[in-house]
């Protein structure tokens, strides 16, 4: 049955794409842009970026106070949301209206499995394996404690025995549970909320129409361009902290690799020519640069993954994976529980952070997974959104974070690892730490640093396009300049977060915008659930 104000279930509206923006020709540049979500969006990024230069210091206190307040008081709401996005999920797949289509009763997906899974598989790869698939395994066994278990490593350095395997099963079970269900049901709530109003409501595909059924018409007013506003500056500063920690760990890799000296303005000239390279790939349009620059980095991603596996202790790292996964599942429960616990290093430095990242990230990943899923049942959908890609991390993770602990448990005096992360030497060097133990080091190593590079490109240059459609009123074919203009802004507010505060800074970009978009998300549910209990099954 069709909702009351809809036909054949398309709910009806008078709005036209791009029927508010301004177009034209500035010089011999053309634009298309949205009225006045563009322009608030850039008036607003650019003063910032500006501010920021002007009073470096100023701004780094401002931003560690937003990131104290926001990962030390508001911890237990960041992962009560996300507990209720995972709920949510479960709930929908267990439901009856799970047998909707996405598309309609007949609509049929355009893409097989393989190329379905492929696509999942590479909207949540980023950066974010690279800088942590060593460094946070190793951290949590040895420095946060999750959950009370003991470290395995002494004062002096030595090897506490009896606490090894507890140590080493919940260093794993604390890093799956940050890359795993709650992280990717975070990412299934805004493309299902996508999908879903742009396939079976017939509404424009922007992230404004999710709210339809409680705003109305309103929603193409200034309801909604709050709501576009407030995506675009959530995937900013979210993509800004991926690109930040991406030249973080590629600066690491140049100073292991070829002694470049590890400093704040050896990563900016990073990010400057890497956002070069990006603005290449945007002027190239989707299939000659995005599409060219994801194939490249799937292939190098399961190149570089397979040599860690094969040259490294192979059953090592397999057992990794697997115990990871059992301690997943039998902890996931007292992990997602926000209140009696005593690990704080671990629950506000890490879990809110994580959940405040994975929300700024929504827009971005939920508009890619939204356009390449149509024709699935919410039911295949979710199940697939949330288990596919969780395995597929977990594999990764498992495999390095389950060979770097092995190394500092078997030569804790050798452990370029336990130096980096342990006795917090450099922590964006812990990658780099593991190859060192084994064969083709540097070929690993020059691998590993071009690998970020490739993820730091791609995510710039995917963002970008992304951030230019929801300022261009929902269009995809808005002017290149737009686009450019876009990349250039990423790149810049990595940079001034870079400078005014570092990896403090990076974190509360990402809270302060994380933390109202993960309330919309939470009002997504409710529309999510009015949409499909009247849609035709």
């Amino acid at each position: 049955m069709a909702d009351p104000n809809t036909e054949n279930g398309e709910i009806e509206t008078d709005f036209e794409v791009g029927q508010d923006n301004i177009d034209g020709n500035l010089g011999p540049l053309g634009f298309d842009i949205h009225n006045p979500v563009f322009v608030i969006s850039g008036l607003t990024a650019v003063i910032f970026v500006i501010l920021t230069l002007i009073f470096p210091d100023q701004a780094g206190a401002v931003f560690a106070a937003v990131r104290d307040f926001s990962i030390t008081k508001l911890d237990w709401f960041f992962m009560i949301i996300v507990n209720i996005f995972v709920i949510f999920c479960l709930f929908l797949i267990c439901h009856p209206m799970s047998k909707v289509r996405l598309g309609g009763p007949d609509a049929v997906p355009e893409y097989s499995y393989t190329a379905w899974f492929a696509m999942l598989f590479a909207a949540g790869m980023g950066i974010g394996l690279l800088f942590f698939g060593v460094l946070e395994p190793v951290y949590h066994m040895n420095v946060s404690g999750p959950l009370g278990v003991a470290s395995p490593i002494a004062a002096d350095g030595s090897i506490i025995a009896e606490n090894v395997d507890a140590a080493r099963r919940m260093g794993l079970a604390a890093t799956f549970y940050h890359w795993g269900l709650h992280g990717w049901a975070v990412y299934a709530i805004m493309a299902l909320a996508l999908a879903f109003f742009t396939y079976n409501k017939g509404l424009p595909f922007s992230i404004r129409s999710c709210f339809y059924p409680i705003l109305g018409d309103r929603v193409w007013g200034w309801w909604g361009h709050c709501i576009d506003i407030l995506a675009v500056f959530a995937t900013l500063f979210g993509l800004a902290t991926s690109l930040g920690l991406g030249a973080q760990q590629a600066n690491a890799g140049f100073n292991f690799a070829f002694g470049l000296p590890i400093s704040t303005n050896a990563q900016v000239i990073i990010i400057l020519l890497v956002t070069a390279v990006a603005l290449v790939s945007v002027y190239r349009g989707l299939d000659g640069g995005v599409k060219i620059l994801s194939e490249v980095n799937m292939v190098l991603a399961v190149l570089f993954f397979l040599f860690v596996l094969l040259v490294g202790p192979t059953l090592v790292g397999l057992s990794g994976f697997w115990d990871g996964l059992v301690a997943y599942t039998q902890e996931i429960i007292p992990l997602s529980v926000p209140f009696g616990r005593e690990d704080d290093a671990y629950r506000e430095s890490w879990t809110a952070f994580y959940w405040a990242w994975w929300v700024s990230w929504a827009p971005f990943v939920g508009m890619f997974i939204a356009r390449v899923s149509k024709g699935r049942s919410v039911r295949e959908f979710l199940i697939c959104v949330l288990i596919i890609p969780s395995l597929i991390i977990f594999l990764w993770m498992g495999v390095f974070g389950g060979i770097a602990i092995d190394q500092i448990v078997t030569s804790p005096e050798t452990s370029l690892v336990k130096a980096n992360v342990v006795d917090s030497y450099s922590p964006e060097l812990s990658l780099f730490g593991m190859l060192n133990e084994l064969p083709f080091t540097k070929i690993a190593s020059t691998i590993a640093i071009f690998l970020a590079l490739v993820f730091f490109v791609t995510s710039s240059d995917s963002g970008s396009l992304v951030v230019d459609t929801i300022t261009a009123g929902g269009k995809i074919d808005a002017p290149v300049p737009q686009r450019i203009f876009w990349c250039i802004v990423e790149g810049l507010i990595a940079i001034v977060l870079l400078i005014g505060g570092g990896l403090s800074a990076l974190q509360a970009g990402v809270t302060a915008t994380g933390l109202p978009f993960s309330v919309l998300m939470l009002v997504m549910c409710y529309t999510i659930f009015k949409g499909l209990k009247n849609e035709p099954r």
